[in-house]
């Protein structure tokens, strides 16, 4: 079977739809622009399928190049049969590559391999084969003395353990085993020093099992980190009836022959030597892929979500990094981020200095026409927001909201922070950020790296590289999804334009700062560096406002400009109209024509026509705009405000694997848990929901929630 074939079975995606996208990837189109652009050919495919697609294509690949290495080193053995053959080019699976290529692996040194050396494999061989004789056992072993196997005993002993590791590595039986595990397997845990873990972070195992195939991913990484940790113990329990009756059933016992004893020895040696502690490995890491996708799943809906929170602009804004004895960091910007002003406050213990950072606060707001106060929810946060409450019930029109200070500090010592505000000391910095990072989210959290944003849990715990990896194409996507205004995008925010990159990047801004603000698309080719690939690739997610063609402020292709002119002038319409205008009259433009038709008049596909429509209706529309606005406070809420059985509003700060954790206006936010959570109900990060107060514990700042319902 071809590669594109199994992608589209394994996927369910139509063949032509895999082909397409396998020969554009390989003409080097990025996804957002073969997903967005190329829908003709791909028969409409998302961006999430055509990642599935290359993800596949690419796990294939290098497993086709695995396989080759395998044949060869096999083939120049003189080992490799017409069946051995047949079943390697079948693998479909590394696991299943590799058990084949196990037997026939040139192996390290191992008891098995030092017998063969003593030429017992044939005794072994006979072991194996379990034939009805009336020769003596001590008789058959008679051939096998030498001067290096002098005793019965030590040829017994090599000939056996010739046979376990053959068992062993029979690839039929490790999967078998390998599968069984995973059904009627358990795991079972326990504590491992009394001494650690003094916050007993890990009690919930200290006695725990459970079935395989009932381990929660996030149970699976609480266990690995506690093990690696070193505070517990951690075993695979196979039944042995299970696994006995496997590798019996491949290894029958002859009773009538005389090697029957041989072979139930050999067998014993298999499993718990070999075959048991390599199927443990197995299952475990099988165990940590499952729970790490499972992770990094959530790690991208979560980012995701945080990306595409939509921006309260329009808004002069104070930021506020609170601190305790370094004191309170602010920054006010205007309503592109440009900053007004900085200095610091002491509202909070030891210093205290309540009223003249009040008188401080009241001045900047006052002077600048500050309209909205963005808290980070660090160290000091609580304190700070009492203190901004207090503030903001004495003024008209101006409210506060906190928002997430992870990766400020990250941002703040950061190379880019440097250069963008190279005459701030790097402690006001995370100040400007907190209050960027309200004002448009995407612009600003771009700039950190995903992996420092605080989204999901168990980051530090799964594969590093394919976290950053993931992370990344989230940012890609998001970026693309959302789409760019070129003459006032930062170099970091358009090197994830689809085709762009880094350095790229940093020569379209610096053009743009030598040369001035682009006024049309096309004006990109003069970039140096920028090819007609690149132009290809990045055109049509960049955004020129005010500029000499009124369609580049929409997301459609310039390679669509011939078609798009064609309907606006057909139709009677200009972008500057009313959408509900513009709508009404593409309707009457289309009445009476199929899209088919319509299609091929204007020499395009369906797909295209129809993002045509869409963006002549709402040019560059923003898909942030369809998301609710977070939530701005006025009044503080304490933990001593919360009685069980209140019902609240409430914004989800971050989505796990076994609930939400739901940001209420106070310093601890509350869990609820998957068991409250609806069938059905997906959470996102930053969705606005009503809760109900199910138990507060003071002394732990714990509080547990029930599901109210959606705002």
């Amino acid at each position: 079977m071809t590669n594109p074939k199994y992608i589209a079975d394994s996927l369910s995606i139509p063949l032509s739809g895999v082909d397409a996208v396998v020969s554009l990837l390989d003409d080097g189109n990025t996804i957002p622009f073969i997903a967005r652009y190329r829908k003709e050919a791909t028969a409409g495919l998302d961006e999430e399928q055509i990642r599935s697609i290359q993800g596949e294509l690419t796990r294939l690949r290098a497993l086709d190049g695995r396989r080759e290495t395998i044949l060869k080193t096999i083939r120049e053995s003189g080992r490799l049969s017409p069946v051995l053959e047949a079943k390697l080019l079948a693998a479909n699976s590394r696991t299943e590559l590799e058990d084949l290529y196990l037997p026939y692996k040139p192996s390290r040194k191992t008891r098995a391999s030092a017998a063969i050396e003593l030429g017992l494999e044939p005794l072994a061989d006979l072991i194996l084969a379990q034939k009805t004789t009336d020769q003596p056992r001590d008789d058959i072993v008679v051939p096998f003395l030498t001067d290096r196997v002098q005793t019965d005993r030590e040829a017994w002993d090599g000939a056996r353990d010739i046979a376990a590791e053959f068992i062993s590595t029979t690839p039929e039986i490790r999967k078998k085993l390998r599968k069984l595990a995973l059904q009627v397997g358990k795991i079972s845990t326990g504590r491992k020093n009394k001494g650690e873990d003094p916050r007993e972070i890990y009690q919930d195992y200290y006695q725990f099992e459970a079935g395989l195939n009932h381990l929660r991913p996030h149970q699976t990484l609480a266990i690995n980190r506690g093990e690696k940790a070193g505070i517990l113990r951690v075993k695979i329990i196979l039944p042995e009836e299970s696994w006995r009756g496997v590798i019996e059933k491949h290894f029958p016992q002859n009773p009538h022959s005389p090697l029957a004893g041989d072979l139930k020895e050999a067998l014993e040696g298999a499993a718990n030597r070999l075959l048991l502690p390599a199927i443990t490995r197995d299952v475990r890491r099988l165990l940590t892929e499952k729970a790490e996708e499972r992770a990094l799943g959530i790690f991208v809906e979560n980012l995701r979500a945080l990306l595409l929170q939509p921006p309260l602009s329009g808004y002069t804004v104070l930021g506020l990094d609170p601190g305790y004895r370094t004191g309170c960091k602010v920054a006010v910007v205007d309503p592109t981020g440009k900053p007004l002003q900085t200095t610091t406050i002491y509202p909070v213990p030891p210093r205290n200095k309540v009223e003249e950072a009040r008188s401080i606060l009241l001045n900047l707001i006052q002077e600048y026409k500050v309209g909205l106060i963005v808290i980070g929810n660090g160290t000091a946060s609580r304190e700070t927001e009492d203190f901004v409450a207090g503030l903001t019930r004495e003024l008209d029109g101006v409210r506060y909201i906190i928002t997430s200070e992870a990766g400020a500090s990250v941002y703040s010592a950061s190379q880019l922070a440097g250069r963008e505000l190279p005459e701030m000391d790097v402690s006001l910095r995370g100040a400007v950020s907190i209050a960027r990072r309200v004002q448009d989210p995407l612009a600003e959290l771009v700039k950190i790296n995903p992996q420092s944003l605080g989204v999901g849990m168990y980051q530090h715990d799964v594969n590093q590289s394919r976290l950053k990896e993931k992370l990344e194409q989230v940012v890609e996507s998001v970026v693309n999804q959302v789409g760019v205004e070129i003459n006032t995008a930062s170099p970091v925010l358009l090197s994830f334009v689809s085709g762009i990159g880094p350095s790229l990047a940093e020569r379209i801004v610096s053009y743009r700062d030598r040369i001035g603000s682009f006024r049309q698309r096309v004006e990109l080719l003069d970039v140096p560096g920028m090819g007609e690939k690149t132009y290809q690739q990045a055109v049509g997610f960049l955004r020129i406002q005010g500029g000499q063609e009124p369609l580049d402020t929409t997301a459609i292709h310039p390679e669509s400009y011939p078609a798009a002119r064609d309907v606006i002038r057909r139709a009677g319409i200009s972008l500057e109209e009313e959408p509900q205008i513009k709508e009404k009259a593409l309707v009457q433009f289309s009445k009476n024509r199929s899209a088919e038709e319509l299609a091929s008049s204007l020499k395009i596909g369906v797909p295209t026509l129809l993002d045509i429509f869409k963006q002549l209706v709402r040019p560059g529309r923003d898909p942030r705009e369809d998301l609710p606005q977070p939530i701005t406070r006025v009044n503080a809420v304490s933990l001593d405000d919360l009685v069980e059985g209140m019902e609240l509003q409430g914004t989800v700060g971050n989505v796990v694997e076994f609930g939400a954790f739901v940001d209420l206006g106070v310093k601890n936010d509350g869990l609820l848990h998957r068991s409250k959570i609806p069938r059905g109900v997906n959470l996102k990060l930053g969705e606005i929901i009503r809760v109900t107060i199910l138990a507060v514990d003071k002394e732990r700042g714990r509080i547990s929630l029930g599901w109210a319902g959606n705002e």
